[in-house]
Parts: structure tokens; C-alpha cells; sequence
């Protein structure tokens, strides 16, 4: 087989075919600055306003209501520090959970250092947090809740709509992290009770740096980069139109396949024959998981060394997330969820699209079995 075999769309997926037609335009003729009041700006402007429209209505949000940004990374950071620079006069502590994207985790450390206190929710072996534990750590000065949708290693798929009516009843502001949902599964920020979103075009056929803020209308954010006043003076910087216009495209793309039936299928194929090894398990909610991410603990060998070897054969994988890479430390997701150093050093991560195919399986099935007795005969554990 000479293809490559991507099983890597969790970190980043292909740019879609209708993110690929609506951005060309945009990457040629209509090159406009969008804040210009001469008809080339005018018909840029015009495509970010169309973009806002359409991204609203696939998530029940309303245009003016979503704000476009650099990356998921961006929106996370904005979220998080603004509605803790809105709120400090009622309160200093947040809420969060243990299985957070380092664009979450990072920003908080980084409020902790300026005096704000945060909690922190376990989680369970599945990656689940407990909704009689959130309650119990809502406090007087509890400003901000911040969980993600689904988590990006493991899959977990989180109780929004359970947290965010607890946040409501509580009077507690709610923030998810949708950069892995999004695109993947039906997500309606009305029906999941949140107050602010953050997600990614390049995770469902979008362009990589641009990214989608959802604040609900009645809250009005800090502005996070000071400017020329564009995105209606809360994000300045001339907007990434070829990115927007692609994010939107492939938003409205990703939607019409829903529900992945097609991945689901193949992701749990893998499960299924791939647990079939001695000494694997299947890591994040067995059920309640995103269709796409398959995730596994081989014990007795290296994640990274499965990596190479995987690469070798034309299979690209990962082992944790791909917005931690170059850390030789094992994941925070799979430590928060009981196992211990060793064990989780042997993880895979196998994500999947509707451009995967059964012969790909096929393949993932041909060659990791014979990779991982490899690196086990070799292996001093």
C-alpha cells in the first residue's frame, strides 16, 4: 500500500471540497481589505458578514452574536480571561476539569498567578466528571465555568446541557471548548445552555488560523486585541477572509453528514479488533464518545515508538494530542483518569474522517498487531 493512511484528523483534517471551491475567489480576485470602502473592500466585508450569517445558523447562535478569531487557541484565551477581567468585582474562582485542553489549562494557570482560584473537577476512568461534584464546588464568587464538549484525546463527549443548566440555575457563567465537537456532532448553544463557545475551522475541512468566538448577546466581552476596531471592536486585526469564508463552507459541509454513521462504524471496528490484543484497553467513554477518535493504552511499550514504526508503514497516528507535541511527558487526560505514568506512555490515538475508507481499517488492522508484539519483544517492561 502506497497511500498514506490518515488517522490523524483529530489534530487536523483535509480541506474540505466546499471549503476549497468557496475560498478561491478570495485567494485571488476578491482580495480585498474588508474595513475598505471602495467596492473590492466592500465585496470582502460583505463575505465575512455572509460567513457570520452562516455560522450562526448552524449553531442556533444569532450573526452578531459570533465573533471570528486566529484559532480555537484564541478563542479559548479570550473567553476565559475576559470574562475573568468582566467579572473580578463579583468573584475570583472558576471552575474547570482536570481533562482541559492546555489552551484552557494554560490561560488559568496564568489567572492563578494573578490571584484567582480555580478548581479543578476529577474526572472518572471514562473522562466523565461528576454533576454532584460541580455543584458542590460552586461558591459565592464563582464566576466562570469552563468544560469542554468532548475531550481531543480520548473522546469523552461531556454532559453540556447538564452543566450548563447548573451554571444557569447558579447564576454562574458557562464556557465549552467545542473545538473537538463541532462539525462531528449536533451542537446547539441554546439547547446546550451555554453563555460563550470556542471551536476551529481546520478540524472539520476548514483553513488552520481561524477560529470561531460564540458570546451569547446579553454579554458584552472586553475587547481581547485593541486596534483598528473590526469585529464589532472586541477583536481587532484585519480578518482572515479566505479563512472565514472556508471555515464556513465547511461548517455547513460537515453538517449535511451528520450523524457520521459511515465513521462511527469504522471507529468501532478498530475498538473491537484492536482490543482483541493482549494487554489493551479501550481509554474514554465507552458510549458516550466522539464518532471519530478511537483511543488506546497498549501496556509494555512506548507511544512514540509505536508513532515511528506506524509512520513507517504509511500510517499517521498520534499518541495524546497533537497540541502538545515534543513533550516527553505522558498525557494529563489519561493521568486524570487513574492511570499511572508508565501505563499512559503507551497510548494511540487513532482519529477518523468520512474520508477514511474500510480498506484503510483493513490496513490499521494488517500492521499494528505485528507492531506492537515488534516493540513488546523489545521492550525491558
Amino acid at each position: 500500500m502506497n497511500e498514506i493512511v490518515y488517522l490523524d484528523n483529530a489534530a487536523t483534517t483535509k480541506l474540505s471540497k466546499a471549503a476549497q471551491e468557496a475560498v478561491q475567489p478570495y485567494l485571488s480576485g476578491a482580495y480585498g481589505n474588508p474595513s475598505s470602502v471602495y467596492s473590492l473592500g466592500r465585496e470582502a466585508k460583505k463575505a465575512v458578514e455572509n460567513a457570520r450569517s452562516r455560522v450562526a445558523q448552524a449553531i442556533g447562535a444569532l450573526p452578531h452574536e459570533i465573533y471570528f478569531t486566529g484559532s480555537g487557541t484564541e478563542s479559548d484565551n479570550w473567553a476565559v480571561k475576559s470574562v475573568a477581567e468582566l467579572k473580578k468585582g463579583l468573584g475570583r474562582h472558576i471552575i474547570s476539569s482536570q481533562i482541559e485542553h492546555p489552551a484552557i489549562l494554560n490561560t488559568l494557570r496564568h489567572l492563578e498567578k494573578n490571584g484567582y482560584d480555580v478548581t479543578y473537577l476529577k474526572v472518572n476512568q471514562y473522562g466523565q466528571i461528576s454533576l454532584d461534584e460541580l455543584r458542590s464546588a460552586i461558591r459565592n464568587d464563582t464566576v466562570l465555568i469552563t468544560i469542554m464538549t468532548a475531550n481531543n484525546e480520548i473522546g469523552t463527549i461531556l454532559p453540556v446541557s447538564e452543566i450548563g443548566k447548573i451554571a444557569q440555575e447558579n447564576g454562574v457563567l458557562f464556557h465549552t471548548d467545542a473545538v473537538q465537537a463541532v462539525g462531528h456532532i449536533p451542537v446547539n448553544v441554546k439547547e446546550m445552555n451555554v453563555d460563550i463557545m470556542s471551536f476551529s475551522g481546520h478540524k472539520f475541512g476548514g483553513t488552520k488560523g481561524v477560529g470561531v468566538l460564540y458570546a451569547k448577546k446579553e454579554l458584552k466581552l472586553p475587547p481581547f486585541l485593541h486596534g483598528g476596531g473590526q469585529e464589532n471592536d472586541r477583536r481587532s486585526g484585519t480578518e482572515n477572509v479566505a479563512g472565514i469564508v472556508a471555515l464556513a463552507a465547511a461548517l455547513e459541509e460537515a453538517l449535511l453528514n451528520l450523524p457520521l454513521l459511515k465513521v462511527s462504524q469504522m471507529r468501532d471496528r478498530l475498538i473491537v479488533e484492536l482490543l482483541k490484543i493482549p494487554r489493551s484497553r479501550l481509554t474514554g467513554d465507552p458510549l458516550n464518545r466522539l464518532p471519530g477518535i478511537a483511543s488506546f493504552i497498549f501496556e509494555c511499550i512506548e507511544g512514540e515508538a509505536m508513532l515511528l514504526l506506524l509512520d513507517q508503514c504509511g500510517i499517521c497516528a498520534s499518541s495524546g494530542s497533537a497540541c502538545s507535541s515534543g513533550s516527553l511527558d505522558p498525557s494529563h487526560v489519561l493521568l486524570a483518569t487513574g492511570l499511572s505514568h508508565e501505563i499512559a506512555h503507551g497510548s494511540l490515538r487513532l482519529s477518523l474522517s468520512g474520508e477514511n475508507t474500510d480498506d484503510d481499517i483493513d490496513y490499521v488492522l494488517e500492521k499494528l498487531p505485528g507492531i506492537v508484539a515488534r516493540l513488546r519483544a523489545m521492550s525491558p517492561l
